[in-house]
């Protein structure tokens, strides 16, 4: 029997729910506040929860990564009388089963949660099965167990995958984490950096080459993809594979067969296909630099890295698990770090992410060689100037905001009535400026992307300029 949560003002559409959960066998319990919802969701072990947008006492899509985060992790159905494409847009991106605009049937409601349910028997009796071999995976916040459960599912399949994250986010380390996990754990993992290859060089590598083939062939070479034959194939930085073989490739994803330079005959390769980039392929398909039907085909299953900085939360078990592991590399003791050393490294951007971080905590074990406390001034000079400058330009911008006169018209306006309109303004120029762009637009504003689709609908601000 599941335990099921319906938060929603509307009393007659609650009965309605909970009389098809109960026929359904299951119990079920409703709260009528956003407050009383959360309440109970925290303190209960639930299956599910239906979540209606438009509370009394706040947003619920605001309050959606918070429910998907308490104890018992239920899967969340959204419905709401509301809806909007952005709305949607947000809760898929923020971990919902389902969204479902109102006026609704219950036969309507009866299928999603009937799925919803078989979805998560399966993950739990999953879950309860295999332990993931995280390959050195470090982080325990809520972006980062999604993108192992991610991992999780990927390797229990056969399916090709596709990796996408900004520069130095762990592509390769969650490839590693796939293959690790997966029934060809034992055969080879290849990796391919796209960004190496000439296009003069790139047949050769891939597919490899016969004797004589061309100058220089002196003798018959195996690419790469043969190599992975039985086992898994990383393609890293895809975006950089040379047009000139993008077609040969799709070809060979497809029929897991190519012909090696000057051979006679095809050669066959069973291997599993891993690819990564950092960059946005949409745009490089539009501007004639990627094929599109190669993109369609990369995308089966895709996993989406979330960068350092979104993640700040597992800042300290990176820093830990590095300065262990660098201080057991080099032969030195064991090394603490004060507390400004940690937020530090919490207040930076990190825009290399992990792998900038890594660097900065071996440069900063460098220093202090024979110092058995990490301070900030152990950091690199580079992370170190940009902390001062960050603060010195927040402190400046604070001291003018403090020290400008503000004149107003007469009569004195009602605070209110003032923030809203300049709120509203300064949210129509921000779509202008970043073209509407959500990431850019949370970024700079500070607000979460709830919030930030929150005040564009109140203000009835179109991101599509």
């Amino acid at each position: 029997m599941a335990k099921v949560l319906i938060i929603d003002d509307d009393k007659g559409l609650c009965y309605t729910l909970s009389g098809m959960v109960r026929k359904k066998g299951h119990d079920v319990t409703c709260a009528y506040t956003l407050k009383e919802g959360l309440e109970k969701a925290s303190s209960g072990e639930l299956d599910i929860v239906f979540l209606d947008v438009q509370m009394p006492d706040g947003d619920g899509l605001e309050q959606l990564p918070v429910i998907r985060e308490v104890r018992s992790k239920p899967e969340v159905i959204i419905i709401t009388g509301q809806g909007d494409p952005d709305g949607a847009e947000l809760a898929i991106d923020s971990g919902a089963w389902d969204y479902i605009e109102k006026p609704v049937s219950m036969k309507e409601m009866t299928l999603p949660f009937i799925r919803a349910l078989q979805y998560r028997e399966e993950k739990i009796l999953k879950k309860n099965s295999v332990l993931i071999n995280r390959e050195g995976i470090v982080g325990e916040s809520r972006q980062i167990k999604l993108c192992l459960e991610s991992v999780s599912y990927v390797s229990n399949s056969d399916s090709d995958a596709f990796i996408t994250g900004e520069t130095g986010t762990g592509k390769e380390l969650f490839a590693r984490a796939i293959h690790a996990n997966s029934l060809r754990a034992g055969n080879n993992f290849v990796v391919v950096d796209c960004g190496a290859l000439t296009e003069t060089l790139v047949e050769s590598i891939l597919f490899g080459h016969e004797k004589g083939a061309f100058t220089g062939a002196d003798k018959t070479q195996s690419g790469l993809i043969k190599q992975a034959d039985k086992g898994m194939l990383f393609l890293d930085e895809v975006g950089e594979l040379p047009m000139s073989i993008q077609s040969t490739f799709l070809r060979t994803l497809q029929e897991h067969s190519f012909r090696p330079i000057g051979a006679k005959e095809e050669s066959k390769s069973d291997f599993r296909l891993i690819a990564a980039t950092n960059r946005d392929l949409d745009q490089m398909v539009q501007a004639g630099k990627f094929r599109n039907d190669l993109l369609f085909r990369l995308r089966s299953i895709t996993i989406d890295l979330p960068p350092l900085r979104k993640r700040p939360n597992d800042i300290k078990d990176l820093t830990l698990h590095y300065i262990r592991k660098f201080c057991d590399i080099h032969g030195l003791g064991i090394k603490g770090f004060s507390p400004e050393f940690l937020e530090a490294l919490v207040a930076y951007r990190w825009p290399g992410n992990v792998r900038e971080l890594v660097n900065a905590l071996e440069n900063a074990l460098s220093v202090a060689r024979n110092e058995p406390t990490l301070f900030p001034f152990h950091l690199p000079k580079k992370i170190r100037i940009k902390l001062a400058r960050s603060s010195f330009s927040q402190q400046a911008t604070n001291e003018a905001a403090l020290k400008k006169n503000i004149e107003f018209p007469e009569p004195f306006p009602n605070l209110k009535s003032l923030i809203e309109k300049t709120e509203g303004q300064y949210f129509q120029a921000l779509v202008s400026f970043t073209g509407g762009d959500i990431k850019e637009i949370c970024r700079i504003s500070g607000l979460s992307r709830a919030m930030a689709y929150s005040r564009l609908k109140k203000y009835n601000i179109s991101r599509r300029l």
